[in-house]
């Protein structure tokens, strides 16, 4: 089975090359695929100075808009499945083997990463959230799914030529869910851990929120 990884990444610069060489002990070069969504820093070169393809937006477009694009050369490429991963560090490159190896399981058309049974010290707002939000994706998508807010999934490309995504920011990750579950595709999940350190979020609680029911109430009315 071949498959991608995708890495969107803003203003990265500081995590990307660890976490490219991290991805290099189970991927091979030419898999890695990284989208710079128009960083102003050197996200871009420090990832192509490591050999693997990158992917420019000229400016900004958010976290879905960078997926997509990501989607787009995995299809052209015939890839059987991608594995989808941050650029901040906080996913750890060991659970790369884990998607790879559940991917070969073709019952399952999605595998998410959750976090939640391994919070360590995932911040308690965070916790909610996550729960909250997983709640209603779960019921939107009609079957459970623990920690619906986790970038780091995997994607059989049977599932991804059937998406019709029309997000481009962080509720992007939950459309995907949503249209897979009612497309019948069964959404496995995989334990995790994530690493949280002195980085920002690039979530913008506000408006992000906004977004994440705007999104919901547009399913609700297509159900």
């Amino acid at each position: 089975m071949r498959v991608a990884l995708l890495i969107p990444a803003y203003n990265a610069a500081g995590t990307i090359t660890r976490v490219i060489q991290g991805a290099l002990r189970f991927m091979g070069r030419e898999d890695i695929i990284v989208i710079d969504d128009g960083s102003r820093d050197e996200t871009g070169a420090k990832a192509g100075a490591l050999g693997v393809t990158v992917l420019f937006h000229k400016m900004n477009r958010g976290k879905g808009a960078a997926l997509r694009t990501g989607f787009e050369m995995v299809t052209a490429r015939n890839y059987d499945g991608t594995i989808l991963m941050d650029a901040d560090g906080q996913h750890e490159v060991r659970f790369l083997s884990g998607f790879l190896a559940r991917a070969e399981n073709r019952q399952e058309g999605l595998i998410v990463g959750t976090r939640m049974k391994r919070v360590g010290q995932m911040p308690w707002i965070r916790q909610l959230t996550n729960r909250l939000t997983s709640a209603v994706v779960s019921a939107l998508a009609g079957q459970r799914i623990p920690d619906s807010q986790s970038g780091y999934r995997f994607i059989h490309s049977d599932v991804l030529r059937r998406l019709r995504l029309t997000t481009s920011r962080y509720d992007t990750e939950s459309e995907m869910l949503i249209q897979a579950g009612r497309m019948g595709y069964r959404i496995g999940s995989l334990p995790i851990s994530s690493i949280y350190g002195e980085e920002r979020s690039a979530i913008r609680p506000g408006r992000d929120t906004l977004r994440f029911i705007r999104l919901v109430l547009k399913m609700v009315l297509l159900s």
